[in-house]
C-alpha cells in the first residue's frame, strides 16, 4: 500500500496538470469548431463534442490503469508490444477500412482505431528497450542495422496504408538517437537530402547540381584551404561540362542534358578520386562521396516526386513550394485556414464568434485545421498561449528524461518529447502554410478517441516510469 502510495507522490503533476488543460482547452475548441444551435449543449452525445467527452473521460480513466501498471512491465513486454503492433499493421492492410484514400483503420461498429498511432508508442518502447540493452553501442553497424530495421519496418507498412503522414513521424526517432550519440554528421546528410529534394523542384538540375558541385568545393576549403587546387577543381568541373555539352549541341547527338549533367559530375569526382587516393587525402573522399550520393539523389527526385508520392501530395508540396497556385483547389483548405487565422487578431472575435468556423468555409476545422479556430475565435494572444503550453509540455519532458537514472526511461522520454514536437510543428505549419498538408492531428485538441488515447498512452507510459525512477536503474 505504502509503495502505491508513494507513486502517486512522484507522480510530476505539472505535467499532468498541462495535460489536463491542453485537453480541456481542445475539448472547448471542438465545441466552437462544429456548434450547432440546434444542439448547443456542449454535454449533447449526438455531436462531436459530445463523443469528444467520452474519448476524454476514457483517457483519464486509461491514463489512470497506466499509472497502475508496474513499470517493469512496459520494460518487460517492450518487443512483445512492437511485435503485435506490427501485426496489426499487416493486418490493417488486408482487412482495414480505407478512409480518405488511407487504409490505416480498423472499424468495430461505431468506433474506429487506427494503428498507425499505438506503432509510435511501440516503436518508442522497441527502441528504449534495444538502446538499454547491456552490450549496446550506437557505433557498431550492427546496432545501426538493428535500429534501421526497429524503424523501417513500421515506416514501410504505414506507406504502404497511404498514410504519408504518419510514416514521416518516425524520423524524430533520429533526434533521439542523437542523444544517444548518434553521429551528428548523419543529421547533417538528412537536412542536406531534404534540401535538395526541395531545391531540384524549384530549380533546373544544372542550377541545382552547380550549387552542390560549388558547396562541395568550398566545404573542402575550409577543411583544407588550398586556393589554388579549389581553382582547379572549379576548371577542371566546368570544362568537362562544357566539353560534352559543346560536343552534343555541334554533333547534333540529342544527348538529354540532365545525363550530360550527371555524366560530368560522375567523370569530374573520379578524376578527384584518383587524386585523392594517390595523395592520401581522406577527408577529400568523404567530401566526394557524400557530393555524389547528392547528384543521385538529385536525379531521383523527379522519380519519386512523380511515381511514388500521390497526385494530392505532389499538388500540395508543389502549392506549398510556389511552384503552383490552386487556391480554390488543393490550396483552399490552407488559404482558408490563413484567412482564418489572421481574422482573429490580437484577441481573436470571441467564442462561438467565428465566421470562418461559423459557416465551414475550413474543411477538417474539429481535426487537422483545430488549431485556424483558435487562432480566430482567441487571436494571437490565445495561439501564442497555447504554443507556451506545448512548450512548457515538452520543456517539462526533457527535463524529466535528463533526470533519469535507466537508459530506457531517458529514450522513451525523449521520444515522447520528439513525437509531440513534430505533431505540434507540423500540424501548426499546416494551417498557416509554412508545411505540406499531410494530415497529422494536433496533440490532445483534434477531434477523435484514436489520436486522443494514443498521445495520452505514450505520455502516461513515460509518467509511469518518471515515478519510479529511483527503482528503474536495476532493469
Amino acid at each position: 500500500m505504502a509503495s502505491r502510495n508513494n507513486i502517486w507522490a512522484n507522480l510530476d503533476w505539472l505535467t499532468i496538470g498541462l495535460y489536463v488543460l491542453l485537453v480541456f482547452l481542445g475539448w472547448i475548441n471542438i465545441y466552437a469548431a462544429v456548434f450547432n444551435e440546434e444542439h448547443s449543449s456542449i454535454l449533447d452525445m449526438s455531436q462531436r463534442y459530445g463523443k469528444q467527452l467520452i474519448w476524454i473521460i476514457a483517457a483519464f480513466a486509461l491514463a489512470g490503469v497506466l499509472i497502475l501498471i508496474d513499470s517493469k512491465f512496459y520494460v518487460s513486454f517492450a518487443f512483445p508490444i512492437y511485435i503485435v503492433t506490427i501485426l496489426m499493421l499487416v493486418a490493417v492492410l488486408l482487412i482495414g477500412s480505407e478512409v480518405k484514400g488511407a487504409k490505416s483503420w480498423f472499424q468495430i461498429g461505431g468506433f474506429a482505431f487506427q494503428p498507425a498511432e499505438v506503432s509510435k508508442l511501440a516503436t518508442a518502447l522497441a527502441l528504449a528497450k534495444f538502446t538499454s540493452s547491456y552490450n549496446f553501442k550506437i557505433e557498431r553497424i550492427q546496432s545501426i542495422m538493428a535500429i534501421g530495421a526497429i524503424l523501417v519496418i513500421p515506416v514501410a507498412l504505414i506507406f504502404l496504408q497511404n498514410d504519408t503522414g504518419s510514416a514521416l513521424v518516425f524520423a524524430v526517432f533520429s533526434l533521439v538517437l542523437y542523444r544517444e550519440g548518434l553521429s551528428g554528421v548523419i543529421l547533417f546528410l538528412g537536412l542536406l537530402i531534404a534540401i535538395v529534394f526541395i531545391l531540384t523542384l524549384i530549380l533546373h538540375p544544372l542550377i541545382t547540381i552547380s550549387i552542390i558541385t560549388v558547396s562541395a568545393i568550398v566545404v573542402y576549403y575550409f577543411i583544407n584551404p588550398k586556393f589554388v587546387l579549389s581553382l582547379k577543381a572549379i576548371g577542371i568541373s566546368a570544362s568537362i561540362f562544357m566539353t560534352f555539352w559543346l560536343t552534343n549541341t555541334l554533333l547534333r547527338l540529342n544527348i538529354d542534358t540532365n545525363k550530360i549533367i550527371l555524366i560530368s559530375a560522375i567523370l569530374a569526382s573520379c578524376i578527384f578520386c584518383v587524386y585523392a587516393l594517390r595523395q592520401r587525402l581522406s577527408q577529400l573522399l568523404l567530401v566526394i562521396g557524400v557530393y555524389l550520393a547528392l547528384v543521385f539523389i538529385t536525379f531521383s527526385v523527379d522519380y519519386v516526386f512523380n511515381n511514388i508520392l500521390e497526385p494530392h501530395q505532389r499538388a500540395r508540396i508543389e502549392e506549398l513550394l510556389g511552384i503552383k497556385s490552386d487556391p480554390l483547389g488543393v490550396g483552399y483548405n490552407v488559404n482558408q485556414s490563413k484567412i482564418a487565422i489572421g481574422s482573429g487578431g490580437l484577441y481573436g472575435k470571441g467564442f462561438l464568434n467565428g465566421t470562418q468556423t461559423k459557416f465551414n468555409f475550413v474543411p477538417e476545422q474539429s481535426t487537422d485545421f483545430i488549431f485556424c479556430t483558435v487562432g480566430e475565435e482567441w487571436g494571437f494572444v490565445g495561439t501564442t498561449t497555447v504554443i507556451l503550453l506545448f512548450l512548457g509540455m515538452l520543456i517539462r519532458l526533457i527535463f524529466l528524461a535528463e533526470r533519469q537514472r535507466s537508459v530506457f526511461s531517458r529514450v522513451y522520454g525523449y521520444s515522447v518529447a520528439c513525437i509531440l514536437f513534430f505533431h505540434l510543428a507540423i500540424n501548426v505549419g499546416m494551417t498557416i502554410g509554412l508545411a505540406p498538408v499531410i494530415g497529422i492531428p494536433l496533440p490532445f485538441f483534434s477531434y477523435g478517441g484514436s489520436s486522443l488515447w494514443s498521445f495520452t498512452i505514450l505520455l502516461f507510459v513515460f509518467l509511469r516510469l518518471d515515478a519510479s525512477r529511483t527503482e528503474m536503474l536495476s532493469y
